[in-house]
C-alpha cells in the first residue's frame, strides 16, 4: 500500500468518523444521527465505507470495567481490521481501551487527528476528545480500517 492510498483511505476514514459526532449515545445503538454506542461507531463507520455491515457481535454489557478472560471486542477487530504496534497510531485508526489490567477490553474510538479521537459514551453521545496520557495508558490495542 503506497503512503498516498493509505493518506487517503485515512482521510474518508476521518470524514466519515466526524459526520457521527453530535450522535446521541446508546448502547448497542449504531444509527447516525439516530443513537450508537463505541462499537455502533465503528461498525457504522465501516458500514460508509464498504457499503456493508461489520459481523454483529452479539449482546455485550455497557459496563466498561468487567474482569473476563475473553477479548471479544480485540478478536472480532482482529478478523476484520489489520492489527498494528500502538506506538504506531495514526490518524483514522480503531483504538481500543482496557480500563485495567485484567479486565475487558471494552472501550473503542476512532482517531481523528493527532492526539484526538472520537468516541460515544453514555451521557455524551459521540465526541472528539484528546487522547492525554490518562487514555493513552489504556491503548490495548490498535487497528488500521483494510484498503
Amino acid at each position: 500500500m503506497s503512503r498516498e492510498n493509505s493518506s487517503r483511505a485515512a482521510k474518508a476514514v476521518v470524514a466519515a468518523t466526524l459526520g457521527w459526532v453530535g450522535t446521541p449515545y446508546r448502547h448497542q445503538g449504531e444509527r447516525k444521527g439516530v443513537a450508537c454506542d463505541c462499537l455502533g461507531l465503528v461498525r457504522g463507520v465501516w458500514g460508509e465505507l464498504y457499503g456493508r455491515e461489520l459481523e454483529y457481535p452479539g449482546p455485550y454489557s455497557a459496563d466498561w470495567a468487567e474482569a473476563a478472560s475473553d477479548e471479544r471486542l480485540i478478536e472480532g477487530l482482529r478478523r476484520h481490521f489489520t492489527e498494528k504496534p500502538v506506538p504506531d497510531i495514526a490518524e483514522g485508526d480503531v483504538i481500543v481501551f482496557r480500563w485495567r489490567p485484567h479486565f475487558q477490553a471494552k472501550h473503542a474510538g476512532i482517531m481523528v487527528g493527532p492526539d484526538r479521537f472520537a468516541h460515544a459514551y453514555q451521557d455524551h453521545g459521540v465526541v472528539v476528545t484528546q487522547l492525554v496520557p490518562q487514555w493513552r495508558r489504556r491503548i490495548a490495542a490498535v487497528f488500521t480500517f483494510p484498503e
